[in-house]
């Protein structure tokens, strides 16, 4: 039985580091790729996928779909979730707040939020840099049913949910490591609801239509066809995380905006406020850094782009621009954050192609 049982054992190890081996093999061929390689190789075999490649190069905005294969597809208006990529709306909303004077970066959470009272609760700015030390989500019941229903997991959790969270966390007045956190933004659309009296899904919907003129964005609310998206209820305290949806016109008009820094209080978002060094190996292999964060933004300073990704159970992006060279780039994809060559990898791959090209014309 002894032998059996470590036969079994030897026999799972192998299994697996066969698997993982073949796994870093193949994520060591992605490096050499091509941006067209990318694509065919993601979509294969793919019937259903649509992955729309958006570009700005010489004040130029053009876009292309690609669906099994890497084939071009006819161009029409695909909606996506964008996933985290929300979280730069709500710190542009963030900017826009402190630009009028109702909030200031450096002012503690509980100046805003009726909180217990407590010694210490994180600052704004280390709330929108990652650095509150606020893990990426605690655990609620709503999860559970979450869970066995196959619904996103931050369905049903409320505010009030969320300050009593806020209350229990025992944090130290410090910058802690770079750790991303949705709860940390979560708690960050709750100032801008208390800062403006308007609860965050009017508020979020009313800028983006009215201030950035955007008409086929909107936080999700399960109205719009959208094939296996994240189910969300109008007061769901994770809104601010991630539950806008939008297409690639209004993307490739909102990168534009951001790029072009249309409103003043947008050069505020693109600027590093936290030195965070968190590019991990994997990152640094696929051409990805997060040397910096701003407001929201994530700065790879070696390459001078500014850039943010998001995923959800079905759909994941990536949005960067480099402001000195004017270049960008969306990737907006109905496929999955983990199936094969997600969109950041290829997103990174199209802008870096962008950049060497207005260096050779410029040489």
């Amino acid at each position: 039985m002894l032998w059996i049982i470590l036969s079994i054992v030897l026999l799972v190890g192998i299994a697996l580091g066969s698997f993982f081996a073949f796994a870093s093999y193949q994520m060591s061929k992605i490096p050499a790729m091509t941006f067209e390689e990318m694509l065919i190789y993601t979509t294969k075999g793919q019937s259903d996928a649509v992955i729309t490649v958006g570009t700005i190069k010489n004040g130029e905005i053009s876009y292309t779909a690609y669906g099994e294969n890497g084939v071009v597809l006819p161009l029409q208006e695909e909606m996506y979730e964008i996933g985290s990529i929300t979280k730069t709306f709500t710190a542009s909303l963030l900017c826009k707040a402190a630009d009028e004077g109702k909030m200031n970066l450096d002012d503690a959470i509980d100046r805003y939020l009726d909180l217990p009272e407590k010694e210490y609760y994180p600052t704004v700015e280390r709330l929108i840099t990652h650095t509150s030390g606020y893990k990426s989500y605690y655990f609620e019941k709503p999860m559970v049913s979450n869970f066995l229903n196959r619904r996103n997991d931050f369905y049903g959790i409320t505010n009030e949910m969320l300050m009593r969270q806020l209350g229990k966390i025992m944090l130290e007045d410090q910058n802690y490591p770079f750790k991303y956190s949705n709860f940390g933004f979560a708690a960050m659309g709750a100032v801008l609801e208390e800062v403006y009296d308007q609860d965050y899904a009017t508020l979020m919907n009313t800028y983006i239509s009215e201030e950035l003129g955007l008409a086929n964005t909107r936080l999700s609310d399960g109205s719009d066809g959208l094939q296996n998206c994240w189910e969300w209820a109008e007061s769901d305290a994770y809104l601010p995380a991630g539950a806008i949806i939008s297409d690639i016109s209004d993307m490739m008009r909102y990168v534009q905006i951001q790029m072009g820094e249309e409103f003043d209080y947008l050069s505020t978002a693109h600027e590093p406020l936290a030195n965070v060094e968190a590019t991990t190996g994997n990152y640094e292999r696929m051409g990805i850094r997060i040397d910096a964060v701003g407001v929201g933004w994530m700065i790879d300073e070696e390459n001078n782009i500014i850039w943010h990704n998001g995923g959800t159970g079905s759909y994941n992006c990536y949005l960067g621009f480099d402001k000195e060279r004017q270049v960008a780039v969306v990737v907006l994809s109905n496929l999955p954050p983990n199936h094969r060559i997600p969109a950041t990898v290829i997103g990174v791959k199209c802008l870096k192609d962008l950049q060497d090209e207005v260096d050779s014309v410029q040489e």
